[in-house]
């Protein structure tokens, strides 16, 4: 009876309340489910009580629905110092009347055991709690914490089964947190009672790097993302990365930037890249990619725009020192604070730690336009296809920030690049491959434009010099 009931409540769209964390309200199409309970499960430290009290602080300030926050594990006041860090004033809140807090200890020395155990009293300040405040939200931080008091689990288990039936009769969205388990996804098995929405916490350490990650294991009548996406905790509280992965709704903008390079704007239809594209520069060592970064940059500076240069191949002081041997010196705009650096040795780190990285320095520094030099160096860190998959979230988030961005890629030898860039290149707005040559013990530059979607591009190859005055084109087929 009661299966064939939520089958057909699962046609119906469910109505959803908004966490208001970046990323989340993304994956499970709006949000968590209205008046339900929502599990969330995961290890010690993985992100529980933060992910629950996010959705409670946001209800309260952004959604204007009040919430009541029971926690079991940390008093008040140890809550309230854990998320501050994060923006959170947990008793501002309260003092206004749109957060209860209250701390329920458990003591098993306090407890009969006469087999007669009821949560009836939690039951009782819940529904005060509620009364005092208006409360749509409810969040039970962590439920483990119940089991600790008690010997008898069938007991509690049928309380459980009890106190969900009442949050859901009582039309609150409940959000309960509980510890993993081993093989399963708590330790007490609750999701068997909590049959609308659960979400899983993972934090990981590989060879000593840290990955967050969520999961929304089970949304009962709803669509939602099925993948693991890595989550970033910072001073701006929780988000989950990609914020835009599931949608293609940026904005493409039709004004256009200088490259730097006079010719090879030229060349790009006469007015250079579309702000907000994506533009890959391609080719073997030593023909010239970082010139033509340092060339798009310093326009970029010249125009008073920020600029975020993410190096994973030589340091900056290298990068300034070597640019001037082309008559461009960079330093300026450094200490003007348009030109910001970020360098880091590829494998520091995980992927999704460079991931989560990248969109933080973009998001603090706000900049118009982004390099990334040498995008190949990720490989050393993961295959091809995870670092195809990382740039396709990195490129997302930056073309719905409209931001332009600028990525070079090393390739081993002529006749691997078509191969090597396969992966990288479907996702570009423009690629430009930079080639040379030795003829008649001459090094000979060249350049040619294979794509450059929706303007009109030159087709032939030309020939190139780097100059005491920057990177020059000849007239040249090449």
């Amino acid at each position: 009876m009661q299966h064939s009931h939520n089958s057909g409540a699962s046609v119906r769209a469910i109505a959803k309340s908004p966490t208001g964390i970046q990323g989340l309200d993304e994956i499970t199409n709006g949000g968590l489910p209205t008046g339900r309970p929502t599990l969330i499960c995961g290890g010690a430290g993985s992100g529980k009580t933060l992910l629950a009290t996010s959705f409670l602080v946001n209800g309260a300030k952004q959604f204007g629905e009040a919430g009541v926050l029971m926690t079991f594990e940390e008093n008040s006041e140890e809550i309230a110092s854990d998320v501050a860090s994060l923006g959170f004033d947990l008793p501002g809140l309260v003092e206004e009347g749109k957060l209860f807090v209250d701390y329920v200890r458990i003591e098993r020395s306090e407890i009969e055991e006469t087999g007669e155990y009821d949560l009836e009293g939690l039951f009782v300040r819940l529904e005060h709690a509620i009364r005092a405040t208006g409360a749509k939200r409810v969040v039970l931080d962590t439920i483990e914490s119940l089991f600790s008091g008690l010997g008898n689990a069938n007991i509690l288990r049928a309380e459980l089964r009890r106190l969900f039936r009442w949050l859901k009769d009582k039309g609150l969205t409940a959000v309960i947190t509980a510890e993993r388990g081993e093989g399963t996804l708590t330790r007490q098995g609750l999701e068997e009672y909590v049959s609308d929405a659960v979400i899983l916490l993972d934090h990981r350490v590989t060879e000593q790097v840290s990955t967050r990650r969520l999961r929304v294991v089970k949304y009962r009548g709803s669509h939602h993302g099925t993948n693991e996406y890595p989550f970033l905790i910072d001073r701006y509280g929780l988000s989950v990365l990609p914020v835009t992965s599931l949608g293609l709704t940026h904005e493409a903008s039709v004004e256009r930037l200088s490259s730097g390079v006079r010719e090879l704007d030229q060349m790009l239809g006469g007015q250079g890249y579309f702000r907000g594209s994506t533009v890959l520069v391609s080719g073997t060592a030593g023909t010239g990619k970082t010139s033509l970064a340092a060339h798009f940059a310093d326009a970029a500076c010249r125009r008073g725009e920020h600029v975020l240069y993410f190096l994973f191949e030589e340091s900056p002081h290298q990068l300034i020192r070597n640019m001037r041997s082309i008559g461009m010196d960079l330093q300026p705009w450094v200490d003007a604070g348009l030109l910001h650096f970020e360098a880091e040795r590829p494998s520091r780190a995980g992927l999704e730690a460079h991931l989560a990285s990248m969109y933080q320095h973009v998001r603090d520094f706000r900049p118009s336009v982004t390099i990334v030099d040498a995008v190949t160096n990720l490989l050393s860190v993961g295959t091809q296809n995870d670092v195809r998959a990382m740039l396709m979230r990195v490129i997302d988030y930056l073309k719905v920030s409209a931001v332009t961005g600028f990525f070079s890629s090393l390739t081993p030898g002529k006749n691997e690049s078509e191969e090597t860039e396969a992966g990288i290149s479907s996702l570009m707005d423009t690629w430009i491959v930079m080639t040379f040559d030795e003829v008649d013990r001459e090094r000979r530059r060249a350049i040619r434009i294979l794509k450059s979607r929706g303007m009109s591009h030159s087709n032939r190859v030309h020939e190139f010099a780097l100059t005491d005055h920057g990177l020059r084109l000849k007239d040249g087929r090449g």
